[in-house]
Parts: C-alpha cells; structure tokens; sequence
C-alpha cells in the first residue's frame, strides 16, 4: 500500500521508516510483515543460512535495501550476496538470492511486481516462502514453481524446506 504523495530518492534514502518501505517510482509503499508467522520464518531461513555463511561463501542480511532500477527500491525480506563482502550500504548489484516471506495480506499481483523486479534487475534466485501452507517457490522469468527444496548453483546450496517450517 502507497503512503503520502510523490517523494524523492533523497527524501526516501534520508528518511527513517519501521519497519523499511519499498521506494516505487516516487511512491513510498509499506511492506506487510509484522505477524509471528512472518517474523519466525524470516528468522529460520536467516538463521539457515547464516549459520552456514563460511562454508558457502556467502553473506546473509535481513530488510536490506536494494536498488532495483533508477527508480525503485525493494527491501527483500532476506537477501544473500555470494563471494567478497560487499561495500554498498545499499546493494546496488543483484544480489545472489532475494527472498520473500508471505504474509496473510499480500496479493499475487503486488509480490509479482516485486519479483519481475528482481528478474529485471539480473538477480539469480529468487524464492518465496508461505508460512500459512508450508510451501516454498523458485521464481525465474518462466514463472513460479513450487519446490520441495530451496536450491542454488555457484555455490551450491540446499535448503530442505522441513529445517525452515518445524
């Protein structure tokens, strides 16, 4: 949902928002999180993949901000950089893995925004998690797939979707 009238990105990268709202196009939208649900599976899958950082290469961060397109601003639930730490405050370079945790009030129409922004943006995996069903997306410019487990290549990761939904 969009809040106000037309902002800048100066205003918006300047402004302080709890919890962080995407930027779209002059238009703040907040993000819906906020429930257990939400807040639990966000920890696991951070929590997941934190805890095996080292042996994959990767860096791990929640709400970070990353800067889609000249004019849009994602806040990924969880997002994943493989390789050397990077220097951005603000990822300006597709991340490894963007991914997203469903809440009860989102809508397929505004998630998929928000993955065709990921895909245009040139980030590689990107998955959708459902706390309410237990089940776990890819999504690629084909589409959305269901998976029983969450997967990369270089490097490879494995993500049994029963370690994230006990």
């Amino acid at each position: 949902m969009a809040t106000g009238s037309l902002v800048s990105i100066q205003e918006y990268l300047t402004s302080a928002f709890s919890p962080d709202c995407d930027y779209v196009d002059g238009v703040i939208e907040e993000r819906n999180l906020g429930e257990r649900d939400h807040a639990r599976l966000q920890g696991a899958i951070f929590a997941y993949l934190y805890a095996r950082r080292k042996e994959w290469g990767i860096h791990v961060y929640p709400e970070m901000r990353v800067q889609v397109s000249a004019t849009r601003f994602r806040v990924p639930d969880v997002c994943v950089v493989a390789g050397p730490e990077p220097a951005e405050q603000i990822f300006r370079t597709p991340p490894f893995i963007c991914i997203e945790v469903l809440s009860p009030d989102d809508r397929l129409t505004r998630m998929q925004e928000r993955v065709d922004d990921y895909i245009a943006f040139g980030v590689p995996y990107i998955w959708i998690l459902n706390p309410e069903n237990c089940k776990a997306y890819r999504c690629t410019a084909e589409g959305m797939l269901e998976v029983k487990e969450l997967r990369t290549e270089s490097p490879a990761i494995v993500v049994p979707l029963e370690a994230l939904f006990e």
